[in-house]
C-alpha cells in the first residue's frame, strides 16, 4: 500500500469515494458539488488530502483522509484536524486507516504541530477503537459545542 498526497490530478479517483463517505454520514451524494468542493480545497491549499493506493494499481483508491490546519492560542502552535477519513468497503480490515493516520502524524510532526484532532459520530465504535489503538485519547479537558448557522 502506498500513501500519497492528493493533487488536482486525483479528483476523478477521489470524488466517488468522497461521495460514499458523505452518504455514510447520511448526506445526499451531490457528486458535482463534491468534486467542486474538493477542487477548491486543493487549489486554495486549504486542506491536505492523503490517498491510500494499492502498490500495483493507480486506478483504485483504498481510502483517504483530509486534514485542515488550525492553531492553538494556548500553546501558540499549529493543530491539524483530521476532518474526514474513509476506507472503501472492500478495503476494510487492511489497516488502511492506520497507514493514512501514520502519514498524517508524520506531516503533523514535520509542521511542528502540537496535536492531531479527530472526531467521529458517537455510535461509530469501529472508528473510536481504531483511533484509540493509534494513541488518540478522548478529550476530558474540554467539552465541544456546535452552533448551526442557518443559511436562510
Amino acid at each position: 500500500m502506498r500513501i500519497i498526497k492528493a493533487t488536482l490530478e486525483h479528483l476523478d479517483l477521489l470524488t466517488p469515494l468522497f461521495v460514499q463517505y458523505r452518504e455514510f454520514y447520511g448526506q445526499l451524494p451531490y457528486p458535482d458539488t463534491s468534486r467542486t468542493f474538493l477542487r477548491k480545497r486543493l487549489t486554495r491549499g486549504e486542506s491536505v488530502i492523503y490517498l491510500a493506493l494499492p502498490d500495483d494499481d493507480d486506478s483504485r483508491l483504498l481510502g483517504f483522509c483530509q486534514l485542515y490546519p488550525s492553531f492553538s492560542s494556548l500553546s501558540l502552535k499549529r493543530v491539524w484536524i483530521v476532518n474526514d477519513i474513509y476506507v472503501a468497503e472492500d478495503s476494510r480490515r487492511m489497516l488502511v486507516a492506520d497507514h493514512l493516520m501514520r502519514e498524517a502524524k508524520k506531516m503533523a510532526k514535520q509542521s511542528n504541530a502540537i496535536r492531531l484532532r479527530v472526531s467521529t459520530s458517537s455510535d461509530n465504535e469501529v472508528a473510536k477503537k481504531t483511533y484509540e489503538s493509534m494513541g488518540f485519547r478522548k478529550d476530558t479537558e474540554f467539552e465541544n459545542y456546535i452552533l448551526p448557522i442557518s443559511q436562510d
